[in-house]
């Protein structure tokens, strides 16, 4: 029996074919969406989340029937080796077969599956999924004629295009392993996840495009496979049209339009659901790589099942990830998920501002007809840092097919909250999750019906699946608004991480000893009365003064309150007296003409009336720009030990990193960086 879920944890809609075998490519089945976008008491939700912590097994056997297996699972869900468990075990199925072939097999081959959208090299374009489907199955033709078969690795580095997402469905379409590395990586780095992914082939471009500069991929690829000590066997290189061609190495690199041209399409290749779909380095890799494996039937199923029943997006609608293929939400949210879900998806090479102005994100969700939206909080604050008003975003609104826009990456501040909604007229729904989960930890399910309104500063509720729990230090349950530690009670469900590439053991010790029988997230934060999850910082961004703990994420809040700031910065630095105390980098708005003394008097004000005493804030500074890596996130650890003397490593990953002498010098204004150290 073939069965379709939508999100109740009962079947609701039926056929009866056979199971689809992907070497005929045969299959039947049915697709309903009976329900709008609405919210109501939550009843819906809690039964939801009742029966996914309760009878987890039943929970996603219902919802594994929305995918096309190959051979059914014999089980569900075997979590006899803890932390390493099993979903769908004895299952097969591809998942490039479940994004691409099932659609176009339905009659939906002339559905747009891709817009891309570049205002950096002027371009755009429409796949539609039949157009997608030719380039993929070609693409997967030349990697097999190569040498690339079932379980091997391909890396691919390329920009913000959509050769990026056909290498990966090519990739999965023969059951081998893609490692995408974020095209932001220099060649060191490079070369250190070469080593260890050990891949057979690279994938990869000419050039990025920025709003100022050409980033040249293929000289960093060139030099990164000189450090690496593995040798790929051969480089596929896409050569972006209107941009300078890349000089080949003899023996080693070859043409992707040539080598796509000649290549005879192939068939999915089925794998096991504990297979890995791809292998993805966490952002915060340094030193040792740390790779998260993703398992090939969670992933599906769980992406499948989240567009609905999270993000309320309907197949044949246009969804918007404004993210990086790079990292976790660019794998699920651009790729894998709304593809999976039969919607279009956006590929965006740009930034919120700067190309050319504020209004683009508008001008994008307008001319496309956007339904949902992904984004990190730190974009809203720099249309807003640009343009408070609002004033380039007049021309586009109203936005009729517009219903939800969801932020996610970091802690997402009232005003910038409430300057979004204020534009978009739209629900502002802030969820959570972790390059490790795969997807949202906790959320406003929109497809289950949750209120709309969640209380201002929640990242929503528990998603289905996920058994949250907010600890002491001495593992005891914190008390409601008790702030705490983060963590998940086992087993983890479907589409998160199953280990860590060549090392278990690490994945074990680093998240799964210190609190056992729970994942630690390593966040922290505290749970209301009603079930909202607030994730204040990371556990290590939590500091104590004079014996009290206290969440630097709070003290943001705080001052995101001023008039004058537009974004802030704030991380724990020693006190010989309290141990630690707070210090602020406060970034002013645009057009703010006060003094610094007069704007760091009231900043400290708000601390003092919002938080109180307790919190001894009495150091801040204004800076020009916050260090934050290419997805959005503040590195503070680097501020905090900068501001105490200590050597400090600048990530690889950080936008500008122009920005720290700036830091540095407003710091020894007030005493501190006297010592300056990055390593």
């Amino acid at each position: 029996m073939h069965s379709i879920y939508r999100g109740l944890g009962r079947l609701t809609a039926f056929s009866k074919p056979d199971w689809c075998c992907l070497r005929s490519l045969r299959c039947v089945r049915s697709t309903v969406h009976a329900r709008e976008y609405t919210s109501d008491s939550g009843q819906i939700y809690d039964d939801a989340f009742s029966r996914s912590v309760n009878n987890p097994a039943e929970f996603w056997a219902a919802a594994s029937e929305d995918i096309v297996w190959h051979k059914k699972w014999t089980k569900v869900l075997d979590d006899s080796n803890s932390p390493f468990t099993q979903w769908f075990v004895g299952g097969e199925l591809n998942t490039c077969y479940n994004a691409l072939d099932r659609h176009v097999e339905e009659g939906n081959g002339d559905q747009v599956a891709i817009i891309f959208d570049s205002p950096v090299s002027k371009q755009m374009d429409k796949i539609t999924y039949e157009e997608l489907l030719y380039q993929v199955t070609r693409l997967a033709g030349a990697l097999r004629k190569h040498g690339v078969e079932r379980g091997d690795r391909v890396l691919i580095y390329m920009p913000m295009i959509p050769q990026a997402i056909i290498a990966m469905l090519a990739t999965a379409r023969l059951g081998a392993i893609h490692s995408l590395v974020f095209g932001g990586f220099a060649a060191k780095e490079l070369a250190v996840r070469i080593d260890h992914a050990e891949p057979k082939i690279v994938i990869s471009a000419n050039c990025g495009v920025e709003p100022n500069r050409n980033v040249l991929y293929k000289p960093m690829l060139d030099d990164a496979l000189e450090i690496a000590t593995h040798k790929p066997k051969n480089c596929i290189i896409y050569n972006r049209p209107m941009f300078p061609f890349c000089v080949f190495q003899k023996g080693r690199d070859l043409d992707w339009s040539i080598e796509v041209d000649s290549a005879k399409p192939v068939d999915c290749v089925p794998v096991g659901s504990m297979d890995p779909a791809y292998i993805l380095y966490t952002s915060g890799t340094t030193g040792l790589p740390k790779a998260v494996v993703r398992p090939s039937g969670g992933h599906a199923v769980v992406l499948k099942w989240s567009m609905w029943n999270i993000y309320g997006l309907k197949p044949k609608e246009v969804w918007w990830s404004a993210s990086d293929l790079g990292w976790v939400v660019g794998h699920s949210y651009i790729c894998y998920a709304p593809l999976l879900n039969g919607n279009t998806t956006i590929v965006y090479e740009g930034k919120p501002v700067g190309t050319p102005d504020p209004g683009v994100y508008f001008r994008i969700l307008k001319e496309h007809d956007v339904a949902g939206m992904f984004v990190a909080p730190t974009a809203i604050r720099a249309i807003r840092r640009e343009d408070p008003d609002a004033s380039y975003a007049q021309k586009y609104l109203p936005l009729p097919k517009f219903r939800g826009l969801f932020v996610a990456g970091e802690h997402c501040d009232k005003e910038t909250l409430e300057f979004a909604r204020s534009v978009l007229k739209a629900p502002i729904l802030d969820n959570w999750w972790q390059t490790e989960t795969g997807w949202a930890i906790s959320s406003t399910c929109a497809g289950l019906n949750m209120s709309l309104l969640p209380p201002i500063g929640a990242a929503g509720k528990a998603v289905p699946g996920w058994n949250v729990q907010v600890l002491r230090k001495d593992l005891t349950q914190a008390a409601p608004n008790e702030l705490g530690d983060i963590v998940v009670k086992l087993p983890l469900p479907p589409g998160s991480f199953s280990t860590l590439w060549k090392n278990e053991d690490r994945f074990r010790k680093t998240y799964f000893e210190t609190k056992p029988g729970y994942y630690d997230t390593m966040d922290a934060g505290f749970k209301d009365a009603d079930g909202y999850i607030f994730v204040m910082s990371r556990s290590d961004d939590v500091i104590n003064v004079a014996g009290h703990r206290l969440s630097t994420g709070a003290i943001e809040e705080a001052i995101m309150t001023s008039e004058d700031i537009a974004e802030v910065a704030v991380v724990g630095i020693p006190d010989t007296l309290k141990g630690q105390i707070p210090l602020g980098l406060c970034v002013l708005k645009h057009g703010v003409n006060k003094s610094a003394d007069e704007v760091l008097n009231n900043v400290i004000n708000i601390v003092r009336k919002n938080i109180g005493p307790v919190a001894a804030f009495k150091l801040a500074v204004l800076v020009p720009k916050l260090p934050k890596t290419r997805a959005g996130k503040i590195a503070r650890n680097t501020v905090a030990l900068m501001a105490a003397g200590q050597p400090f490593k600048i990530p690889v990953t950080i936008e500008d990193a122009s920005v720290y002498p700036d830091i540095r010098d407003s710091l020894q204004q007030i005493g501190y960086a006297k010592q300056y150290q990055p390593q």
